[in-house]
């Protein structure tokens, strides 16, 4: 399992403000659509972004991913295990390195 820590802490901060209840997920896949328009937000009319800021939206995104796996049932380090797994075979290294070129075009 990914942090428990982390998830528990979550689920205790969401406990604590009774929230569990707007966190369908439907409500949390677009709160991370929200927060990652903020995100990009940062990067909006420069490359060079507050770092404060970028890392606080960041934690906002990451915040929401948690709370929706966690929702779901799923654990997010074997989520992103197993999409690298089907990633690295769609784009072996050896074709890909150093390309930005779509799977099916490599």
């Amino acid at each position: 399992m990914a942090d428990e820590g982390l998830r528990d802490e979550l689920r205790e901060f969401v406990a604590e403000r009774d929230w569990a209840q707007f966190h369908l997920p439907e409500n949390l896949a677009k709160s991370i659509s929200i927060e990652a328009a903020e995100l990009l937000e940062c990067f909006q009319w420069s490359a060079e972004a507050d770092t404060d800021r970028v890392r606080a939206e960041l934690a906002d995104v990451l915040t929401y991913c948690h709370l929706l796996a966690d929702r779901l049932g799923f654990d997010p380090t074997t989520i992103v295990r197993e999409k690298l797994a089907v990633t690295r075979e769609k784009y072996p290294a050896d074709r890909a390195r150093g390309r930005s070129t779509k799977y099916d075009q490599l």
